[in-house]
């Protein structure tokens, strides 16, 4: 034989073994527990629905998933030590789309590219709205929009930090109603949601205060999306306030470190989305105001992206900045 074609065989060979491998441990996977980075405390939107799915995917795959929050700096330092993490399909990030939409768009300065995360599913669509305290003493959308006009820079709106959804979405209804309501950023959802419910601010827009809304400790004025939430069928769209184009969608994923076995994300696809169609799982989801979603990593992918152009289409008509 030749030593040109010995070379060519060799590597055949090679290539082979490697992808032989790689199947081979992407069938064993999980061996060990799996981690979830959630860049926000415990208690916030993200958290209460990446909980669920640990406990879930314990259950199916037989091995331990927990979730490991690391809050601040707006997700930034969560999401940061998730792409740093080994790419061996043991460390995910459990995010919504301010870590991987808004928040690279308007912190262009960090260590490393949130763009270039891989994507393994979307894990939920979070339903949500403009939510105040009763003190205020209003109980409608239009009233709410009556007040702040009539009362410039008297209302406060908490967030889980600079350049996540809620502030996203503050921002815009700001803009397109012209609006003076202060925006106060917290370290995550759970921390504003506690300075709301005791009256220190008058404003959030995350799902983690539905529940209150139920109870009626919270009034939620309107519902970010194109439908209806079917626990609350009386309260209107943003749409129907007559605010359009400013819902500033917010949805869930799983993303994995550059480098990451495409079989080891097949996988867990596959997992994610045979549960996200069972009719136990909306139910699961509906108590934290989260609409499952189904789709492959292709459709993931092009999600993400289609919201990265819409939500940069948003930043600049808005002229958000923060720094």
């Amino acid at each position: 034989m030749r030593r040109r074609d010995f070379l060519k065989t060799a590597a055949g060979v090679s290539a082979i073994t490697v992808i032989g491998r790689a199947t081979a441990a992407a069938q064993a996977w999980p061996e060990k527990p799996v981690r979830f980075i959630v860049s926000f405390a415990a208690g916030g939107a993200t958290d209460l629905v990446a909980r669920p799915w640990a406990d879930t995917l314990s259950r199916a795959f037989g091995q331990q998933f927990v979730v490991e929050n690391r809050g601040g700096a707006s997700g930034l330092i969560g999401n940061e030590a998730a792409f740093k993490a080994a790419p061996d399909g043991y460390t995910f990030l459990f995010a919504g789309n301010t870590a991987t939409v808004g928040l690279p768009m308007l912190k262009k300065h960090t260590s490393f590219d949130p763009l270039k995360f891989l994507p393994v599913a979307r894990t939920g669509d979070s339903v949500s709205g403009f939510v105040i305290h009763p003190s205020v003493g209003v109980k409608t959308f239009k009233e709410f929009i009556d007040y702040a006009k009539k009362n410039p820079g008297k209302l406060n709106f908490g967030s889980s930090g600079p350049g996540t959804q809620p502030h996203l979405r503050h921002e815009m209804l700001v803009f397109k109603a012209g609006l003076n309501i202060a925006h106060i950023p917290y370290r995550g959802g759970s921390d504003s949601l506690q300075d709301l419910l005791a009256g220190n601010i008058q404003l959030m827009n995350e799902a983690s205060t539905l529940p209150h809304c139920k109870a009626g400790k919270l009034i939620l004025l309107n519902i970010n999306g194109s439908k209806r939430f079917e626990d609350f069928p009386d309260v209107p769209t943003l749409t129907e306030c007559g605010i359009s184009g400013a819902d500033m969608a917010s949805w869930f994923g799983l993303y994995a470190p550059p480098g990451t076995p495409k079989e080891i994300i097949q996988k867990l696809n596959t997992k994610i989305n045979e549960v996200a169609k069972t009719e136990e799982w909306r139910q699961k989801m509906k108590l934290v105001a989260c609409i499952p979603a189904v789709a492959t990593v292709e459709e993931t992918q092009k999600f993400w992206d289609d919201d990265v152009k819409a939500t940069a289409e948003v930043i600049k008509a808005a002229n958000l900045k923060i720094e």
